[in-house]
């Protein structure tokens, strides 16, 4: 743990970032003597006199003797020149870190002198800056709210890296880590190609004729774009030519990506023009979304877990409309890309999942425009025109996206790899592999128990096969059905007991043929999709949070709307009204295939029940919510059949079942299902594990608790439910969310 204040911190260089610096250690009191080298005596005077520095000197030397700390904050192209002058003047123990907008450089001049890098030097680099300059620029709070990078390398001293950590922490800055490459990489595109492309930019319009004009009318992106051009350019100079080979790399690919612009503009290419503005747009938003945690550095301050706290008591009222279908929402953008012509969607779910199979077809060349209020325009490419993703295709926590896109790639002329998040890393992925391995599949799972990443190598001539599936799984007979679009010959896949048909009925709605025998479906390859129109229904596995809600909270009166009522999706509804839940289904109509309809849903006196297998399957989502129906129900529930829920986003009937004992219910765990006995709900802390499920099943058992339910690691309830918090309260949930700190 750094003791402050250090006793004596040496800076060599006073502009923008060493001047904020020695200001932040000046007013927090964080060092003893503050001393300092620069070229210009005016600097040091300056700096005296405000207060900033103790003693200046000309040579760098002078400045270093004695010093806990030293800040290299001068130019990058000095950088040799001070080391080697600094450098009979360190002390043994004194930790040196430097400022520089590029490493390798830095790393290399150490190198040069020293003969190797000192294990007490910490290369640095804040992200922090200004239009202005020089030491009347500094400002203490540069630093608050922004970032810094460190990029240690493998033997630099972890005392020295703590050290300089500390010292950024105190200045406000949240602290991270990457390897020096891959630092010079990511800021030549992120922040050094940008400096350039403004300067250049505006050095072109100063150059032309009617410049006056040019400027004099410029709007407001002009003025955005450009600001960076009014920065140090001596500085900017010497960052180029520093990271020089990183620049010329990125301003390749910038200079490709101007030339595929031309050209569509040139051809009149409106779809191409159209996919590289959607696909531009969408990553903006996703990069905004990520700024919070940049995705291409490991953080080295605590990371955040989000917590829901539900206070005991209240009721479900009024009318609510819970997001759209998520099977749907996936199946609308899979089918729509592969369709030829454009697929108007409605009500698409804006939840990561869904949002992580919008993303796979786009990077695979697909032009989707939206999502906008729930409004999706997919222009599709047709069966055989999607394209080679530029790397791996992540889909977040998304198993139904993994297992799908599994189908769907093996039949592609070109390799692919699907990765995800930490909890879909640990699902298991050979149940669909095996089936397209016997089609003539090329695919890899990882490990013994066959979990993600997916290596699927494409050319792959598939051919039909029947299928007995071993456990009933919608989204392995999904993928094999999908497989089977390029597939020669029939397709078929029979299951052990009925799934959700949600890809059945949309293959038919694109003008697919699908034929269903009893327990059986197939498809002939070599079929057209042909572009419809999608009406994505609410998902009735977001209903169920509310119809459980609303069932066991007291004086509860619930009107659910435009809830899709797939018969293979209803297993809640039948499970809770033969517990005696009050449910009435109104307005029954069919929209785009899928029957919809409004529930109205009132507070009910629950009992126990044996749940009937053959429900498991119309169900199997819906679990976790139905778990604490049975909590709150008299006598005994008894689920058997359901070990399909042990490899979901988690274990559901363990995790539910720490839960539900953690809240002093009886609940016993069986290998395929649960026994609860009903009673008192009680408060305490339970442990989501990720699972979005899960995290919202407690949620709702806050209606008939004790006192407070505290939910840990509930990020990922928005890969389902994104106004999950929002739509609770406004129906009555005393539900708030906050973040903490893991230790």
């Amino acid at each position: 743990m750094q003791r402050w204040p250090l006793r004596q911190v040496a800076f060599i260089g006073l502009g923008l970032i060493g001047s904020s610096l020695a200001r932040l250690l000046r007013e927090r009191g964080l060092v003893e003597r503050i001393t300092a080298a620069s070229r210009s005596r005016q600097t040091l005077a300056t700096a005296q006199q405000l207060g900033i520095i103790d003693i200046g000197y000309a040579n760098p030397a002078d400045a270093v003797r004695g010093a806990d700390l030293v800040i290299l904050a001068m130019p990058v192209n000095a950088t040799e020149a001070v080391m080697a002058a600094i450098k009979p003047a360190l002390s043994q123990s004194a930790v040196v870190t430097d400022v520089g907008s590029t490493k390798g450089n830095v790393v290399a001049a150490a190198e040069a002198v020293w003969g190797h890098v000192p294990a007490t030097f910490v290369p640095g680099h804040p992200i922090a800056g200004s239009e202005q300059s020089g030491v009347m620029a500094g400002r203490a709070d540069l630093f608050a709210a922004h970032k810094v990078i460190l990029t240690p390398l493998t033997h630099t001293s972890a005392d020295a890296v703590a050290l300089v950590t500390a010292l950024w922490q105190a200045a406000g800055a949240e602290v991270m880590t990457m390897r020096v490459e891959q630092h010079d990489a990511v800021l030549a595109r992120t922040s050094h190609l940008p400096h350039l492309l403004a300067f250049s930019l505006v050095d072109t319009l100063a150059q032309e004729s009617d410049n006056l004009d040019i400027f004099r009318y410029a709007a407001g992106g002009f003025r955005d774009f450009t600001r960076i051009a009014a920065s140090d350019p001596r500085m900017w100079h010497d960052i180029f030519l520093a990271n020089r080979d990183a620049v010329i790399s990125a301003l390749d690919a910038f200079e490709a990506g101007t030339q595929r612009v031309r050209d569509a503009i040139t051809s009149n290419d409106s779809d191409a023009l159209l996919g590289m503005f959607t696909r531009a747009r969408a990553a903006r938003e996703h990069f905004t979304h990520m700024l919070a945690g940049t995705a291409y550095a490991k953080s080295m301050t605590h990371t955040k877990e989000l917590r829901f706290t539900v206070e005991p008591g209240g009721n479900f009222t009024g009318r609510a409309r819970v997001p759209g279908d998520k099977s749907i929402s996936h199946r609308s953008i899979m089918l729509g890309s592969l369709a030829t012509g454009v697929t108007d969607v409605t009500g698409f779910l804006e939840g990561e999942d869904a949002l992580a199979t919008l993303q796979a077809f786009r990077d695979m060349g697909v032009v989707i425009e939206g999502p906008t209020a729930g409004r999706v325009r997919v222009h599709g490419v047709g069966l055989h025109g999607l394209k080679a993703p530029p790397g791996p295709i992540y889909v977040g926590n998304s198993g139904t996206t993994m297992r799908l896109l599994s189908g769907l790639l093996s039949a592609q002329p070109f390799n692919a790899v699907l990765t995800g998040d930490a909890s879909l890393a640990k699902r298991p992925m050979e149940r669909i592999a095996k089936p397209l391995r016997m089609m003539g599949a090329d695919i890899q799972t990882t490990g013994e128990r066959g979990t993600p990443p997916v290596t699927i190598t494409g050319n792959a001539a598939l051919k039909g096969i029947h299928y007995d599936m071993p456990i009933a799984s919608a989204q392995v007979k999904s993928g094999v059905l999908l497989a089977g679009l390029w597939a020669q010959g029939t397709t078929s896949v029979t299951e052990p007991a009925p799934t959700r048909d949600h890809t059945e009925r949309m293959l038919r709605g694109f003008g697919y043929a699908v034929k269903t025998e009893g327990a059986t479906a197939n498809v002939q390859g070599g079929g057209k999709l042909t572009a419809t129109q999608i009406d994505v229904p609410a998902d009735i596995s977001s209903a169920a949070f509310f119809l459980v809600a609303a069932s066991i909270a007291p004086d509860s009166d619930l009107v659910l709307e435009h809830v899709g009522m797939n018969p293979t999706r209803v297993g809640v509804i039948n499970i809770l009204r033969a517990m005696g839940g009050n449910i009435e289904v109104l307005n029954s109509r069919e929209v785009g295939g899928e029957p919809v309809a409004d529930l109205h849903v009132r507070s009910a006196q629950l009992k126990g029940i044996d749940i009937p297998e053959d429900q498991v399957p119309l169900a199997i989502d819906e679990f976790p919510s139905l778990f604490i129906a049975a909590a709150c129900a008299e006598g005994v529930t008894t689920l058997t059949g359901a070990e399909e829920l042990r490899v979901k986003e988690s274990d559901r009937i363990q995790v539910m079942a720490d839960g539900l004992l953690t809240l002093g219910v009886s609940a016993v765990p069986t290998a395929d299902g649960i026994v609860i006995t009903g009673g008192p709900i009680g408060s305490g802390e339970v442990i989501s594990h990720g699972d979005h499920r899960i995290a919202m099943s407690f949620a709702m058992a806050g209606l008939r608790a004790t006192g407070p339910i505290v939910i840990r690691d509930c990020a990922n309830v928005a890969t389902s439910f994104p106004d999950f918090i929002g739509l609770a309260r406004r129906c009555g949930l005393r539900i708030r969310a906050s973040e903490h700190d893991l230790h």
